[in-house]
């Protein structure tokens, strides 16, 4: 009876920590389907290519340890273009991408001096809500942010811009060539007499 007990203790422990584990999963996935409500217009598009969302993020490829765990990239494009830009990260970066963003830090980040408020848009049901437990970086225009988990050293990083400036349009008296024109016969077509000429 002894050697029963031994089998069906681990076994029953076995299948309640499966039943556990799947159940969360089930949690995870729909907390990852359900509708993102946004604040403004949703995103005009949403990219998930890791390893461009990667380069884009970094300015560099991601080396063979670079482990990306999940991104995304939010465009809000119009007739114009692209009017504004968002982008998540989730990396277990190699020894190398930790030295090149800590000792070289290209991005200018530093330890904020105040509250560091994460992104207003609905953040990806993987990103933290919160800074605890977290060593944060921050640019000085408070755009990009870096959250490392002390215990692991993963790295989540989040950044958004405006898009590229509209071309000022300019009507045809102001243009380069009215300008020229509207100056011409300003000053005298002859040079002004010389005393020293006879």
């Amino acid at each position: 009876m002894k050697k029963l007990w031994f089998i069906l203790v681990p076994l029953l422990a076995a299948v309640v920590w499966l039943a556990w584990r799947a159940a969360d999963a089930g949690r995870q996935a729909a907390a990852d389907s359900a509708p993102i409500s946004w604040q403004g217009a949703p995103p005009t598009l949403t990219l998930n290519d890791a390893e461009e969302i990667f380069k884009k993020a970094f300015w560099r490829r991601p080396m063979p340890d670079d482990q990306i765990l999940n991104a995304e990239r939010r465009e809000w494009s119009d007739e114009d273009g692209l009017q504004r830009w968002q982008w998540f990260i989730a990396v277990d970066p190699s020894d190398e991408l930790a030295r090149y963003l800590h000792e070289q830090n290209p991005f200018s980040l530093s330890e904020p001096k105040g509250k560091v408020t994460l992104p207003e848009d609905p953040r990806p049901s993987w990103f933290p809500s919160s800074t605890d437990g977290f060593t944060v970086r921050q640019s000085i225009d408070g755009q990009m942010l870096f959250l490392t988990q002390a215990d692991t050293g993963r790295l989540f990083a989040t950044s958004q811009g405006q898009g590229f400036a509209k071309p000022v349009e300019i009507s045809p008296s102001q243009s380069p060539a009215a300008r020229n024109s509207a100056t011409a016969g300003r000053l005298p077509a002859t040079p002004p007499p010389n005393p020293n000429q006879p």
